[in-house]
């Protein structure tokens, strides 16, 4: 049957008025235009200290912010890069994003994250010093706020140390590379090693401590391109952990191939004076150690760089497709107060970046050795391979397999530096084209 006439006009005109309708529902903000905004936010929190804290800051935002509700989603360490590749690829991305800046430049050069330079207010962009703000800027724009940090030190069984006559060095005086080698074959003997160290990834760690000797490593020329040279700041860290191994014999082969965990059995046992750990890793000596076990944080060694050492601060960005990115950015902002900024660093035993943070008395003291850490937060540079892009299969396909078998002695120092050279720079080419 035919429609009367002008029905389907009318028709027309309801369908569009019902529809300017939905699509104002969608654009709402959360302030009074179209209902509450929901902002999911995507937390790599693990430790219960870690996520009890972030718990409780998201659960404090949403009584004071009825009309933003945040949702808490769990993620894992273990597999973030591949998880929010394959979320960003398929347009189901969280809002706000927890990460570390060293998984940030290819995500920020492929348009998945956005651009905060315009987004954080004043306060937090002049809290977080500058050097911290480069691990996450790529090219003109800052695609994540680094909030919390964690240096390298060496956790030592105190009472060996001391009955040993060895010096106890301190951010003030801390020892050489050639030191910690003397320290180590002097605290080894009767199936018993100075020093453990767990490299099952041994890349950046062996990295980040070489900024110390004057290691860069990754060399951006005019063009803008990095290109891989090793040079003799490069060697030395790799050097001094081989010679330990195989020739002082001060350091044990079965731990090369170890995460950091692993070796806190043997720690704890008195089979291993000092273990190179992330500050963390306290926390778990704190509640696993036997009673009235006595351990110390000490400084990493100090090279021609001073105790300067390169971290991948943890991350909060936001999705390039979150369509609220301006509440996303102010729910980052009251993450990152100061006071809450503590409080996620202390939950997971790290150093926050934030400069009011780090006054924080809590963060200062001798306990557990907060205070050798805090000392050390002025010296902290972004990891030489925060802007690469390619890192991480640079990483994976030629860094690491060089590492390990120049460490077991399987190839040399010359090995070591033709294959990062001759066979990573094609890599890091492909990339930069």
């Amino acid at each position: 049957m035919r429609q009367p006439r002008g029905a389907g006009r009318g028709r027309t005109a309801t369908a569009l008025l019902v529809l300017l309708l939905l699509l104002a529902g969608c654009s709402g903000t959360g302030h009074g235009r179209g209902g509450p905004v929901t902002l999911r936010f995507q937390s790599l929190a693990w430790q219960q200290e870690s996520v009890a804290a972030n718990k409780e800051l998201v659960k404090e935002w949403n009584a004071a912010h009825p009309d933003i509700k945040v949702e808490y989603i769990q993620g894992s360490w273990d597999s973030v890069h591949d998880q929010l590749l394959t979320s960003f690829e398929g347009g189901e991305a969280p809002d706000v994003i927890h990460d570390a800046s060293d998984d940030l430049a290819d995500f920020a050069y492929g348009g998945y994250l956005a651009d905060l330079t315009g987004l954080l207010p004043a306060r937090l962009k002049s809290d977080i010093p500058r050097r911290s703000w480069r691990a996450a800027t790529f090219g003109d724009g800052v695609y994540g706020v680094p909030f919390l940090q964690e240096p390298r030190v060496l956790i030592a069984n105190a009472a060996w140390l001391r009955s040993a006559g060895v010096r106890i060095p301190t951010a003030g005086h801390p020892w050489s590379w050639t030191e910690l080698r003397q320290v180590a074959k002097r605290l080894s003997g009767a199936g018993k090693y100075g020093v453990a160290w767990p490299l099952k990834e041994p890349v950046s760690a062996t990295l980040n401590l070489s900024l110390s000797a004057g290691g860069r490593l990754f060399h951006r020329g005019a063009d803008g391109k990095v290109t891989v040279r090793f040079g003799a700041g490069d060697a030395v860290v790799p050097r001094t952990v081989h010679d330990q191994v195989a020739v002082d014999h001060s350091a044990p082969y079965s731990t090369l191939g170890s995460g950091g965990s692993d070796t806190l059995p043997g720690f704890f046992g008195g089979r291993y004076a000092m273990v190179p750990l992330g500050f963390s890793y306290r926390q778990q000596i704190a509640q696993q150690a036997p009673k009235g076990f006595d351990w110390q944080v000490l400084p990493a060694p100090a090279g021609t760089g001073g105790l300067t050492q390169g971290v991948s601060p943890q991350t909060l960005s936001v999705a390039a497709d979150c369509p609220h990115k301006k509440e996303a950015a102010e729910f980052i902002d009251f993450l990152l107060r100061p006071r809450n900024m503590v409080r996620l660093a202390l939950g997971d035993w790290m150093l926050p970046t934030g400069t009011e943070a780090l006054k924080d008395p809590a963060l200062h003291t001798a306990e557990n050795g907060w205070a050798t850490g805090t000392a050390l937060a002025a010296h902290l540079r972004p990891a030489p391979a925060q802007s690469v892009r390619g890192y991480p299969e640079w990483k994976d396909k030629v860094a690491t397999p060089a590492y390990q078998e120049y460490y077991s002695g399987s190839i040399g120092l010359a090995g070591l530096r033709e294959r990062l050279e001759r066979d990573g720079n094609p890599v890091l080419a492909r990339y930069q084209r």
